[in-house]
């Protein structure tokens, strides 16, 4: 059970990581982006003319204000299910045990097809420690079925 809830701290950290984010996504509609990202791109020290950064660069330059809010209402979304995951894992709930499995397990492929692009500390460690939650919820899963029913009471009682 402890494990569950160190999953479950994990998924509440992400969902307000991208809560976070999505607060600077509407932020950004009120200051505008060009100075923004000039000020990113300058502060970590990238050359905007190199290739990354210029990615980078060409789509902010894109994003309307109706893309933006759209971001921010998907950064909201996402905020939420990991915020929903968390709660049911930490109450021990099995719904979030599936659900933990079945929302770590769809990024495997994508994983999988970044380290066929090649090869970085930083996509091995990923990969790992989605397989090391997938696999552990997925244990818990199975645990859990292993036990034996628990009576229902009552709280009238």
């Amino acid at each position: 059970m402890h494990g569950v809830r160190v999953v479950a701290a994990m998924e509440a950290a992400k969902g307000i990581v991208v809560l976070l984010a999505g607060f600077g996504v509407v932020e950004l509609l009120h200051h505008g982006l060009e100075p923004v990202v000039d000020e990113l791109v300058r502060h970590t020290h990238l050359n905007p003319a190199s290739r990354y950064p210029r990615i980078f660069l060409d789509l902010l330059k894109n994003l309307s204000d109706q893309r933006l809010w759209a971001l921010a209402a998907l950064a909201f979304g996402y905020a939420m299910l990991r915020c929903i995951e968390a709660y049911g894992l930490w109450r021990g709930r099995r719904w979030a045990e599936w659900f933990g499995v079945a929302s770590g397990g769809i990024y495997v492929p994508f994983e999988l097809y970044e380290l066929a692009e090649g090869v970085s500390w930083l996509k091995l460690a990923t990969l790992a420690v989605n397989l090391a939650v997938v696999g552990y919820l997925a244990y818990a899963l199975w645990a859990g079925s292993r036990l034996p029913p628990q009576p229902v009471s009552s709280s009238l009682e």
